[in-house]
């Protein structure tokens, strides 16, 4: 074809064309992200069914050991094309079997994740009721394998929700529910070494400096709006330590740093901030803003009688630091590289 000819062709097409064009390919990416899920799906299913098999023949007949690694040999030999019956995988799916007995669960939800997330949990999480919430997290979010492993290095199961809030009596249902499970208490900062001497900015130069790090920690659906984020109320400046929209609750989230102990004044300064924000910024379709006083430390009897009144739905959680964390926890988490290394996976 000569270039005229090219030319003509490519004048011929419709105005809408490009519209066709861009509904095909996402149908066509929807239509293989569905293959690679229902081959997920199958995958897992079968594993499952397998550990099961060989838990029973064990329990009933008291098999050791070696008779998994003639199992092994065999099913290798007789589906040489299949790369996941080594001896090692094969006492995974026995272990899957054990530690999820339910058909129905293993079914509607545990087949939803893929094979090597499965493998993460049942290497590093023991609690049954811990494994079925980072399932339903992996599942509700999205995490890939490295995502998983951090969430689960650093006690998600244990922090979720446990921020002081006063979310049941300042925002209707569901979104307070929604909302408490959005705060974690404590947060872990173990990307930050901050002196004693460090004061409120230095921490926010620290969070903005490994922002990718700080979303992570805060959670899905933080959009990140700016720092020392400007308000004009009645003529005089005010500066917000840091703004986010939150994505799902639909609303503003102002943070307030604090390097020290809580303290009761800081809900009224907390209940400005939200005011000027609902007033100022808030679109009509947005809900109310919430606040997040991040503190040091905290009498949580004090945050609790503190917030007990207050209108303005905001919630209270402390920090950790590199230095403040202890030893042996410090030594099981990951380090800012391995964690930037992960995000970029």
């Amino acid at each position: 074809m000569s270039d005229r000819e090219g030319e003509d062709a490519r004048s011929t097409v419709p105005d809408d064309y490009p519209v066709l064009l861009a509904h095909l390919k996402a149908e066509v990416r929807a239509a293989q992200q569905r293959a690679v899920l229902a081959v997920n799906r199958e995958l897992v299913l079968l594993y499952w069914e397998i550990g099961r098999s060989i838990l029973a023949a064990q329990e009933r007949e008291g098999w050791g050991a070696k008779v998994i690694d003639r199992l092994a040999a065999d099913l290798r030999r007789e589906f040489p094309e299949m790369k996941g019956f080594s001896p090692r995988n094969l006492k995974y799916m026995r272990a899957l079997a054990e530690a999820f007995p339910s058909p129905a669960f293993v079914q509607e939800v545990l087949a939803q994740i893929p094979w090597y997330h499965a493998i993460t949990l049942l290497d590093k999480v023991k609690d049954p009721a811990a494994r079925e919430f980072y399932i339903q997290k992996t599942i509700e979010h999205g995490w890939s394998r490295n995502i998983l492993a951090l969430q689960i290095e650093g006690r998600l199961y244990e922090r979720e929700g446990k921020a002081v809030v006063n979310f049941p009596v300042t925002l209707p249902s569901p979104q307070s529910d929604l909302a408490r499970a959005t705060l974690k208490d404590p947060y872990l900062f173990d990307f930050l070494a901050l002196g004693q001497d460090a004061v409120e900015r230095d921490l926010e130069r620290g969070l903005l400096d490994h922002l990718r790090a700080f979303l992570l920690e805060l959670g899905a659906g933080f959009a990140f709006v700016g720092s020392q984020y400007h308000l004009e109320v009645a003529g005089e400046d005010f500066f917000i330590d840091l703004l986010f929209y939150h994505l799902r609750l639909r609303c503003f989230v102002v943070i307030d740093l604090k390097m020290g102990p809580f303290r009761p004044e800081f809900a009224g300064k907390m209940s400005f901030y939200l005011s000027a924000v609902d007033d100022l910024l808030r679109h009509p379709d947005d809900r109310p803003s919430i606040g997040l006083v991040l503190c040091r430390t905290q009498n949580r009897v004090i945050a609790e009688y503190t917030l007990r009144d207050v209108r303005k739905p905001m919630g209270v959680a402390t920090f950790t630091l590199a230095d403040a964390l202890p030893e042996e926890i410090r030594a099981g988490l990951p380090t800012i590289e391995e964690i930037e290394a992960r995000l970029r996976k």
